[in-house]
């Protein structure tokens, strides 16, 4: 395995996991669209087409139906959420690696960097759990011809005034159960593809630009094959009707397994595989450019 930069400093991975928060929603957003509106368009009646017949079907129809606003609808919840959420997510990855060290030099091997990459799933529940429960109804009203929500905040408002603080964090236990195995896969796999593309004799710190896309876009692929059921789950669950999933997660697995099938659970996977390379792209190039920058205007951190 090839040596890792040391030392790890958590505190720089929060300002630099934030930046390349950013760069992945900007990059990202439009396709996540698509996948929430693939994961909860209704079933169709008998004798009746679906909604949408695909990811490029649901593309070309809320591009001509909401232009290209339509696409980015939403995006106010994760953009206002997304650099304090990656800025834990990457503290947590960072403070899992260090409290896994005896020695500042100590080199963790993949299993502890799965652990680390855990633990940081935890840590961003608190900050995801509101802001998708408020992103998934905000991308689905347009579709729906209801204009129940004029943006994040009242979208926010309106949860709280209805059902309290329970309404607005309804799902968290979906996104532990989604973000908790998932980030582990995605942090471990993004260093392993990292000493795996590393050139010998070189150190990881002096990857390319196009090695470090390759490594970033193929960690968010493998993530998201972990996060999509548990996804689908949480899409369903957060946007459906107060009191209609009384069992919280276990009616919604048993609904659609028995209405639509186990297929139901990948419900989206084309949208999510052809967002997951370019925005996790996006997002680990942000971080290491910020994370440079940061070791050079303060290296003793």
């Amino acid at each position: 395995m090839a040596k890792q930069p040391q030392p790890i400093s958590p505190l720089k991975n929060f300002f630099a996991g934030g930046f390349g928060g950013v760069c992945l929603v900007f990059v990202g957003h439009p396709l996540d669209t698509i996948k929430v509106r693939l994961q909860t368009q209704p079933k169709p009646q008998p004798g009746q087409a679906p909604l949408y017949s695909g990811t490029f079907d649901c593309f070309r129809k809320t591009l001509v139906g909401e232009g290209v606003r339509g696409l980015y609808r939403g995006m106010a919840a994760p953009i206002i959420g997304v650099t304090p959420m990656y800025a834990v997510c990457f503290f947590g990855f960072g403070l899992g690696k260090r409290l896994q060290q005896r020695k500042l030099d100590d080199v963790l091997t993949y299993p502890q960097l799965f652990a680390a990459g855990m633990l940081s799933g935890v840590f961003t529940t608190v900050i995801m759990a509101p802001g998708e429960r408020i992103k998934c109804l905000l991308q689905i009203q347009a579709a729906t011809g209801e204009t129940k929500y004029s943006g994040s905040l009242d979208c926010a408002k309106q949860l709280y005034r209805e059902a309290g603080i329970r309404g607005v964090y309804k799902g968290t236990v979906l996104t532990l159960m989604r973000d908790v195995p998932a980030s582990g896969m995605y942090f471990m796999t993004y260093e392993w593809l990292k000493n795996i593309l590393t050139p010998e004799g070189k150190s990881v710190s002096d990857l390319s630009v196009p090695r470090i896309l390759c490594a970033g876009g193929l960690a968010g692929i493998f993530n998201w094959v972990v996060a999509i059921p548990p996804d689908v789950l949480k899409s369903r669950f957060q946007t459906a009707p107060e009191g209609k999933y009384p069992n919280g997660f276990r009616d919604v697995l048993r609904e659609l397994i028995r209405e639509e099938g186990v297929a139901s659970l990948y419900k989206g996977f084309t949208a999510v595989m052809i967002r997951a390379f370019p925005a996790n792209a996006a997002c680990f190039l942000g971080f290491e450019i910020a994370m440079k920058f940061l070791n050079w205007i303060a290296p003793g951190i």
